[in-house]
């Protein structure tokens, strides 16, 4: 009888405890932001990176193999040093680490137009001219030592890097951004145009026009954005040299059922 009932207890350990093993693993959602959220993203360079071909290992405390780093530094050159902007390309997910391509990683040998010369008689120069050592790509590791548990985000991986790169400097757009005068500040965030913006700043507020067109009025060399497609609301802009003059909205394929917004009561 005992053995029996020893026998249906173990039954049920096993039963249970071969569905724990994997309790605090990565689940799919869990890969997925962590993919989304680091792949293609910018980052400044913190100390300098080598150009290397073997993953360069970064530990989860944000420590580095400072001798391997200077080796691989000697042999290939700078990847990019302190200041440049690199960027995720590619990252792969293992149990127990997370590898990163920067910048598409660590290219073998030259590209096939740097090794063409031009030019006249002997006197040729190559076509691909500068630095060799110029911002590149190399390839790194994030090292756990364990396996990576449920719930860890791109947030965490970013800060567990941050010793090496920084994301969290913000733009050139973004600082240009918040240069900007609050009422001209406020319009972009509204996604609207006002008369006195320029180029850039019409840019940020409605994005790319769908379609320009340039005419001569009253002796003014005027450009037309038009912004959106029917049916729905139709956003024209009108230049005068980098200045925007005139602001219409108009709405296409609604008939008349569109009526000009009431102010609040």
């Amino acid at each position: 009888m005992r053995s029996g009932t020893s026998a249906a207890v173990a039954l049920l350990f096993s039963s249970v405890a071969v569905p724990l093993l994997g309790a605090g693993k990565l689940t799919f959602d869990d890969r997925v932001e962590l993919t989304r959220g680091l792949t293609a993203e910018y980052a400044t360079v913190k100390q300098l990176l080598p150009r290397s071909k073997k993953p360069l290992a970064i530990n989860a405390d944000g420590t580095v193999d400072k001798k391997a780093w200077q080796e691989a530094s000697h042999k290939n050159g700078p990847a990019a040093r302190v200041g440049d902007l690199v960027q995720i390309t590619k990252i792969n997910i293992e149990d127990d680490r997370i590898e990163l391509e920067i910048n598409h990683g660590m290219r073998n040998g030259p590209k096939w137009y740097q090794r063409v010369e031009v030019g006249m008689g002997t006197q040729t120069a190559p076509i691909a001219q500068g630095d060799s050592n110029a911002p590149a790509g190399t390839n790194l590791v994030l090292m756990f030592n364990k396996p990576l548990s449920s719930g860890i985000t791109s947030a965490d991986i970013k800060k567990m890097l941050a010793p090496v790169l920084d994301f969290e400097k913000r733009s050139a757009t973004q600082l240009y951004a918040e240069s900007l005068p609050p009422a001209v500040q406020k319009a972009i965030k509204e996604k609207k145009v006002l008369e006195g913006m320029n180029r850039e700043q019409v840019l940020l507020a409605l994005g790319r026009p769908q379609h320009k067109s340039r005419e001569t009025r009253d002796g003014m060399e005027l450009e037309d954005w038009v912004f959106g497609t029917p049916p729905g609301k139709i956003v024209f802009v009108t230049f005068n040299g980098d200045k925007v003059v005139k602001v219409k909205e108009d709405y296409a394929g609604l008939g008349t059922e569109v009526e000009t917004p009431k102010p609040p009561l």
